[in-house]
């Protein structure tokens, strides 16, 4: 039983090297509608997410420019590849469910609704074992709200 809950803790860590490595969405969009930066002054990681709309209103595609550990990394792109179709709403519901995955490591909250993006996002849920990197996790999903809601600057907090 334990070897099992082994190879999924290595996959997991696997996904998030992977993504921390090799980013697939790292990059400055051409066209973009919002963007906003954010910073982990406790760590030194640094976000800047960038995000253009599909003309429904759902976001078309999100880039990033980030310098930080693999965890913020990894977060700030498999974030880009779950919110890309979503409405920005979905968008804040999905970061409030990651939220409380990162942090606790279960997402009671979590409905059929966000079972798909969220199962993508499972292999962070056990930053919850590491409270100081949850901010790690959670700092790109802070400047992506804050570029839906207009800001300039995202808070880590």
């Amino acid at each position: 039983m334990s070897g099992g809950l082994d190879d999924l803790r290595d996959l997991y860590q696997d996904v998030i090297l992977d993504h921390g490595r090799h980013p697939r969405h790292g990059h400055r969009l051409a066209t973009f509608d919002a963007s906003a930066k954010g910073d982990n002054p406790m760590c030194g990681d640094r976000v800047e997410v960038f995000v253009r709309h599909a003309p429904d209103g759902t976001i078309a595609e999100t880039g990033f420019d980030a310098r930080g550990c693999a965890i913020s990394i990894a977060s700030a792109d498999l974030m880009a590849e779950t919110v890309t179709g979503k409405r920005p709403d979905d968008a804040r519901a999905l970061f409030a469910a990651f939220r409380d995955l990162v942090r606790t490591g279960a997402c009671p909250a979590c409905d059929a609704a966000l079972a798909d993006p969220l199962e993508r996002l499972a292999p962070l849920a056990g930053v919850h074992e590491y409270p100081s990197r949850v901010k790690c996790a959670t700092l790109p999903w802070h400047a992506l709200i804050a570029a839906l809601d207009g800001a300039q600057e995202a808070s880590s907090e």
